[in-house]
């Protein structure tokens, strides 16, 4: 479309008022050198180069002119002389007016040679004729909105001949009819002095066949009356080729990106081109961080330095080679991984080095948790029988009791004491229920409303004694946050129901403060509240199952580690420090999983444009 700019005979130009007062020309075509005698790049330095050409009896009007237009917020027009080569010519320029957002003012418009109009309209006329029938573009002209001129390339671009003439047609035959409404709006626009700016758009020829041009239109005058000069070019083939190589590209970048494995792609010399997903992944690694490094300076522990650069040598040699080694994650945690190195070729010579990672090490994690998760389980059984069977004993001694002869004690009273260990006994298999729910159910992602899973857990927990006493303070600040909501509300239940339970009870003013920041990257939650504390000792189990600090509560003892667990769920990390009779503070970091959510959007609107 350069090409189709440089050779109008016509200057077009962008110039813009900033909202500090500053105003400059933003842009400036080529033609401004053969038609003003002014190089266009020394204008849009100096918009002083262009003003020095201008009459000097023409200056005081064409300020005027300018200044007036912009403060009425209006299209400009203006004709004048300009001293070009020696000569003097008449220009005719027009703009239109636009506002930014930012409020500044972008002008954009033409600036014609009209001295031949002054002198001889219809010598201009057939002079511009035989130029643009020699264009290698689409040039027509319509009035009212029928054709009274075409050239050579329109009609071939058409498919019509010239014997048959495109002259008396109406444009809109031409114009597909999805795009008829627009273009009845820009006619209208572009008869009133507005000049239409390139678009893209669909021609229907004569033969039926829907091509996709590149189009402009602008105010023009012909035979000494107001027309619409349109300048077009076909782009089929441009767009065709175009549309294959985006959806080459679009799936060569899909399945790099989404490959289940680590990818990096090196250039030649072995520095770092592009990482995928799972690259980042697998060793904490970013492409910002990476590009343009070498990526053994990254992953390679320095014990295998010699490794990595050897292996470099045997690809660019055009070897593919597979071995299995270790890398290490930016956290210097090492991967065992299985590598496959697969050189790039493209006329027998190396342009790029593809290297894949298989991390194997999760079958060394498996087998670690499986012998963790016996561990456990042994555990579990025998703490769950005694926890379970514990108020189911008290519940029959009740029961017993009420038997035997001669009681008068109240029913109510054992109904009482019944309850609340059923109670507990329910609490308990709850969160024992919670733990397994944890320990099975894949990780969902979605929005979390953060301050109605605070909300809906204190209203849940409203029963507890001394909930009511509780005085709470919230605040939640950042960009939205996505991650599991079942496991965070069972997060916050878990950490609420404690500091309620294990609550100074000779104080005025239990509290429990809540402070969260989320950006990008993650959410930080800082939990605190003023209780009976932890001591140094049973700081360091508390995330332990069915470990219990203190006898104060006679809670199930697996609320901690359930919170530990979920945490670990959701790839975050927490601390805990806590001061005996002063309270305890759980910093809990998680990750935002927003990269994770596939944001389906609504298909743009085709712009308003002919």
């Amino acid at each position: 479309m350069q090409d189709l700019i440089r050779n109008l005979p016509a200057v077009i130009y962008e110039y813009a008022v900033y909202p500090d007062g500053i105003s400059r020309f933003t842009f400036m075509s080529e033609s401004a050198e053969p038609i003003l005698g002014v190089s266009p790049k020394k204008v849009m330095e100096d918009a002083s180069v262009l003003e020095a050409i201008i009459h000097e009896d023409d200056r005081p009007g064409l300020t005027a002119s300018v200044e007036q237009s912009l403060q009425e917020g209006r299209d400009w027009h203006w004709e004048g002389r300009v001293h070009v080569r020696g000569d003097i010519l008449w220009i005719e320029a027009r703009a239109n007016h636009a506002i930014e957002p930012d409020g500044t003012i972008i002008r954009r418009g033409v600036i014609q040679d009209i001295t031949g109009r002054k002198a001889s309209a219809r010598e201009t006329e057939l002079r511009y004729l035989n130029l643009v029938e020699r264009l290698p573009i689409g040039v027509v002209i319509h009035k009212q909105g029928k054709l009274i001129f075409a050239n050579v390339q329109a009609h071939q671009i058409l498919g019509a001949r010239k014997s048959q003439g495109l002259l008396g047609t109406d444009v809109l035959n031409f114009v597909h009819p999805e795009y008829h409404p627009r273009i009845m709006r820009r006619m209208r626009e572009v008869a009133e002095g507005m000049p239409s700016p390139m678009v893209e758009q669909q021609y229907v020829r004569m033969d039926g066949r829907v091509i996709d041009v590149e189009t402009m239109a602008s105010p023009f005058t012909f035979q000494g009356e107001p027309c619409v000069q349109v300048i077009f070019r076909d782009i089929t083939e441009r767009k065709q080729t175009e549309e294959r190589i985006k959806k080459n590209e679009t799936l060569l970048a899909q399945l790099f990106q989404n490959v289940p494995m680590a990818v990096v792609l090196l250039t030649e010399t072995g520095k770092v081109e592009q990482v995928n997903k799972g690259f980042e992944e697998m060793f904490g690694f970013t492409l910002d961080e990476l590009r343009g490094k070498s990526i053994n300076d990254f992953i390679v522990p320095e014990e295998l330095v010699h490794e990595g650069v050897d292996l470099n040598n045997l690809i660019t040699s055009s070897r593919i080679v597979s071995i299995e080694t270790i890398r290490k994650h930016r956290s210097g945690k090492l991967v065992n991984v299985i590598l496959y190195g697969m050189p790039v070729m493209m006329e027998n010579q190396t342009i790029g080095i593809y290297g894949v990672y298989v991390d194997f090490t999760d079958r060394k994690k498996v087998e670690e948790e499986l012998k963790i998760r016996n561990t456990e389980l042994d555990n579990f059984v025998y703490k769950v029988s005694h926890d379970l069977r514990a108020p189911l004993s008290s519940i029959l001694g009740l029961v017993n009791l009420a038997r035997l002869p001669g009681n008068t004690d109240n029913p109510m009273d054992y109904i009482d004491i019944i309850g609340e260990k059923v109670e507990h006994l329910d609490h308990f298999i709850g969160d024992v229920l919670s733990h397994s729910k944890n320990l099975k159910m894949d990780i969902t992602t979605s929005q979390v409303d953060f301050e109605q899973i605070i909300e809906r857990t204190f209203k849940d927990l409203n029963y507890l004694q001394g909930a009511k006493d509780m005085e709470r303070s919230v605040k939640i600040s950042g960009i939205a946050f996505y991650s599991d909501p079942w496991r965070i509300s069972e997060i916050f239940r878990n950490l609420i129901s404690n500091a309620i339970k294990y609550r100074q009870l000779n104080i005025e003013r239990p509290e429990i403060r809540i402070k969260i920041l989320i950006d990008q990257r993650r959410a930080e939650i800082n939990f605190s509240d003023n209780g009976i504390g932890i001591d140094d000792v049973s700081l360091a189990k508390i995330f332990e199952m069915f470990y219990r600090a203190t006898e104060q509560s006679d809670g199930s003892g697996i609320g901690l580690y359930i919170v530990k667990n979920a945490v670990d769920k959701l790839g975050g990390q927490i601390n805990v420090s806590s001061q005996v009779n002063q309270g305890t503070r759980f910093s809990i970091i998680l990750p935002n999983r927003i990269s994770n959510i596939v944001l389906v959007n609504t298909p743009q609107a085709v712009d308003d444009q002919s």
